[in-house]
């Protein structure tokens, strides 16, 4: 393979350097013969911490379907996925070099019937750890909870599991080396995961200051999603004749979700960055809920290196581009620290030392 060679400044730090690439991997020591290949602002590759690839609203997807989604958040410039729950067996995108990085989560476990059809595992308390044994083995190191959804009973969002089953499905997870995430929308499921030791939360609309200083104490990080967020609105709505107390509920959880996500990055919660492509979202758009979080208050940088070097490392990747690392970057034609609507218009898209897109 021949080297490559681009050139601009390389963030974090923002020194313009020229980074070359060979076999793969990163180096500053020019090679002979390197060929020019970009120029512009570098950035280490970006990084969906909350993605459902594989997933749309009735269910599974086929191959076909998973691999164009795949490509729409590579050239997004997306070269790490943290697939949050799927119904579909995606661990064949490990084999293929030009798909994002992908970390699994395997399937949802929730309750029974207190979720979206044909999406997750449903089981009841008793068979909870039993569960999450099996998505801790199947998937990539992380296993999702759902933590709440609607109650027909109660006509509001509750809590999906007790907090006894909850401590021991997350104990089990962590003794095989696995962590947990869960999906949580309202307050009174998070104490009961937090006693427990989860290790991280999605949406998150409902934390108090209680459980923000609970978290920082853990280190448990917070994906917040405003772009899923921003439809509570709708789903308010559509509940509104049947579960009037549900709809109340997603009213107020949208009307402090600001609120709420500037309280966690001020309490100094990790907050990192998750479209939730898959669904009823869309692929392809990771730079739009980067846009949404900084247009909620958090500081272009703070986000940018959520969705990038700190999201990285955060997940167990070489965080920036030193001498030696694995070469998936992506380069820019402007700032993106100053201008993040630049994210939408990648120059270059490098993965695996090879120019994808």
């Amino acid at each position: 393979m021949s080297a490559l060679r681009f050139s601009g400044p390389v963030l974090p730090d923002g020194e313009a350097r020229e980074v070359y690439v060979v076999d793969g991997r990163i180096t500053y020591e020019r090679p002979a013969g390197a060929e020019g290949a970009g120029e512009g602002w570098i950035v280490p590759g970006l990084v969906d911490a909350h993605n459902h690839l594989g997933l749309e609203d009735g269910g599974a997807v086929d191959d076909a379907e998973i691999e164009r989604t795949a490509i729409a958040d590579r050239d997004n410039g997306v070269l790490l996925t943290r697939d949050c729950g799927s119904p579909a067996d995606t661990r064949w995108v490990h084999e293929r070099e030009d798909l994002p990085r992908l970390i699994r989560c395997g399937r949802h476990v929730a309750r029974t019937k207190r979720y979206i059809r044909n999406y997750a595992q449903e089981v009841e308390p008793d068979a909870l750890a039993d569960a999450v044994a099996e998505q801790a083995v199947d998937g990539d190191g992380w296993v999702k909870l759902v933590g709440d959804w609607i109650s027909r009973d109660d006509g509001d969002l509750a809590p999906s599991f007790p907090a006894d089953a909850v401590a021991a499905a997350i104990q089990v997870a962590h003794a095989q080396g696995a962590k947990v995430t869960a999906h949580c929308f309202g307050a009174d499921s998070l104490s009961p995961l937090l006693d427990a030791g989860i290790d991280c939360i999605e949406h998150g609309t409902g934390l108090t200051a209680a459980h923000l200083d609970r978290m920082v104490a853990g280190g448990v990080a917070l994906v917040p999603t405003v772009l899923q967020t921003g439809k509570f609105p709708g789903f308010a709505e559509t509940g509104r004749d049947k579960f009037p107390a549900y709809s109340a509920t997603m009213e107020s959880l949208y009307a402090t979700r600001r609120e709420v996500l500037m309280s966690a990055y001020d309490a100094g919660v990790a907050l990192y960055v998750g479209s939730d492509g898959g669904g009823s979202s869309r692929h392809g758009v990771l730079h739009e809920e980067i846009l949404a979080m900084a247009a909620m208050g958090l500081p272009n940088a703070y986000v940018l290196a959520a969705a990038s070097w700190r999201g990285r490392a955060w997940l167990g990747w070489n965080p920036g581009l030193d001498e030696g690392d694995p070469a998936d970057f992506v380069v820019y034609p402007r700032n993106p620290v100053e201008d993040l609507s630049v994210l939408a218009e990648p120059s270059r898209v490098v993965l695996r030392g090879k120019v994808v897109a």
